[in-house]
């Protein structure tokens, strides 16, 4: 029964009433909402590109955020947040190559 249905047998006029019922008392899992699962799955190839690009920005920007807050740590704390994990990696594979 769909929640038009349900306003309709039961004399509801509002429609969140309906979906706030069905959520508290239905037996659907709203965890993975099928709207979004749905929509993705009839993308356009460009829709997916902007999608994807929309994406990669809201990354970027929290990468972005994070460096920024690890920045703050370091100079206002003095803490070594960040690790020199990459030198140290490289000069054990060439020691391994040699």
């Amino acid at each position: 029964m769909t929640y038009k249905q349900a306003q309709k047998k039961y004399g509801i006029q509002g429609r969140s009433t309906v979906l706030v019922r069905l959520r508290k008392h239905g037996n659907l899992d709203w965890s993975k909402p099928a709207l979004l699962m749905k929509s993705k799955s009839k993308e356009t190839p460009a829709q997916k590109i902007k999608r994807l690009e929309r994406e990669l920005e809201d990354e970027k920007l929290r990468n972005k955020i994070l460096n920024t807050m690890i920045d703050i740590s370091d100079s206002q704390y003095g803490t070594a947040i960040r690790k020199k994990y990459l030198s140290q990696q490289s000069n054990a594979s060439d020691k391994n190559k040699k």
